[in-house]
């Protein structure tokens, strides 16, 4: 770690504040890179950041990751769980114990046959957000724009996520969105927002800080209303037995039903996979618009697929998707180009990391009491693995740059449909 070069607390400060890159920490990133070279460290108050901005180190360090991966203990986050007795679910818990987390999880939120079973649960949000658009252009955007396109987009992932983990909608497509769901995207807002603030604060300290009460406050709005909806679930279930019905359900009436967690850790995972799900969904389709924006010939090779697949007013499904290669390759070059570089700043404390990258033998490992860092790269175009996937690049047509250069994918259902079940499919189904 010493031998690491990299900016000191005082001078990350500097940065971050005086400089204006804590909303735009990638662009930071980017510039450290360039200072410091592929790896160096930056220091976060009590917390040490190890930046990796080398694909070969990149590979080198996830290939030693082992069985159980050991990354940042997010401290403010733990600590809120201890403070409020909640179970840690698969963002905050480590090692044996994440594992046990990740083995009751992952069936149904990866295996691809289970991912096929939310599709009409996601294409119903699919259409209500399609609807929703075409409303906020004719009334706030001329007939033309879609004002703030980002928090729309948002809207869409967190009904899309709590369709599927807690089985009822929010009302996030409707005209006038709920209050209390409206109080419950802020929370998470908050809590994404407050995170990288506390953490620069020694935790002796937490306690004293006005941030760290509305940290605690946003926390307990989301494990608020997580407990309600899932023992409103847990009411309709028993009530369903009652009556002798049978009792279906997807993936929270899965949980409930297995008897492999208890309420509490339940409700831990579910709050967490909320979180893990929406910014990341969001964010991932708006870099693909942003993308296609700029390259229209790669935006109507896409059209073109989406209705070559799904002719006419047909709703995608997981079969289609399969015939699909270059959306999903859009998808996956989106990731690449931006994915890391919007995921906010992971911290982490690490030792002996010269062993970790020199050692090929060397596993990271509870024992070692070393975490491994959130990785980075840094790539400038689009075009590279599109270009080179699906069938033969077709000529765009002029239609093309009607209505704005997102038609293809904003205006179509279609588009929406499959673009929304490949990307779950991609970011969790290995080929």
């Amino acid at each position: 770690m010493d031998e690491l070069d990299g900016p000191s607390f005082m001078t990350t400060l500097y940065w971050l504040f005086v400089k204006g890159y804590f909303k735009t920490t990638q662009q930071m990133q980017i510039k450290h890179s360039k200072i410091y070279g592929p790896l160096w460290k930056s220091t976060y108050g009590p917390l040490v950041v190890v930046n990796v901005a080398s694909a070969e180190l990149i590979e080198q360090v996830l290939r030693q990751e082992g069985r159980h991966p050991v990354r940042t203990d997010m401290p403010h986050w733990r600590s809120y769980r201890e403070l409020r007795n909640q179970a840690h679910g698969p963002l905050t818990e480590m090692g044996a114990k994440w594992q046990r987390i990740r083995s009751i999880l992952n069936p149904r939120m990866l295996k691809p046959k289970h991912v096929s079973s939310y599709t009409n649960t996601i294409n119903e949000v699919v259409t209500d957000f399609i609807s929703r658009v075409a409303w906020l252009r004719e009334t706030s955007g001329r007939g033309v724009m879609v004002n703030d396109l980002t928090g729309e987009l948002y809207k869409f992932a967190f009904e899309g996520i709590c369709s599927v983990l807690f089985e009822t909608r929010m009302g996030c497509m409707n005209e006038t969105v709920p209050e209390e769901t409206q109080k419950f995207i802020f929370s998470v807002g908050e809590m994404f927002r407050l995170s990288p603030i506390i953490v620069l604060f020694p935790k002796s300290i937490w306690p004293y800080m006005p941030f760290w009460k509305q940290f605690v406050a946003a926390w307990d709005h989301l494990f608020k209303v997580a407990e309600e909806l899932v023992q409103k679930k847990m009411e309709e279930l028993q009530q369903k037995v009652h009556l002798d019905q049978n009792v279906e359900g997807a993936y929270l009436t899965h949980l409930l039903l297995s008897d492999q967690m208890t309420v509490t850790e339940i409700l831990g995972s579910i709050t967490e996979l909320l979180l893990a799900g929406v910014d990341t969904t969001s964010n991932t389709i708006s870099w693909s618009l942003y993308h296609l924006a700029k390259e229209p010939e790669i935006q109507e090779q896409l059209y073109q697929e989406v209705i070559s697949v799904c002719p006419g007013d047909k709703v995608p499904n997981t079969d289609d998707i399969a015939q699909m290669p270059y959306l999903k390759a859009i998808i996956r070059e989106t990731l690449r180009i931006q994915w890391f570089q919007e995921t906010p700043v992971s911290l982490l404390k690490m030792r002996s990391w010269w062993e970790i990258i020199s050692s090929p033998k060397r596993r990271c490992s509870t024992s070692a009491t070393t975490l491994c860092p959130t990785m980075r790269i840094f790539s400038p175009s689009l075009t590279a693995s599109c270009r080179s996937a699906g069938s033969e690049e077709r000529r765009r047509s002029p239609s093309s740059t009607r209505s704005g250069q997102c038609r293809s994918v904003l205006v179509s259902g279609r588009a929406w449909a499959a673009g929304w079940l490949s990307w779950r499919c991609t970011s969790s189904c290995p080929d």
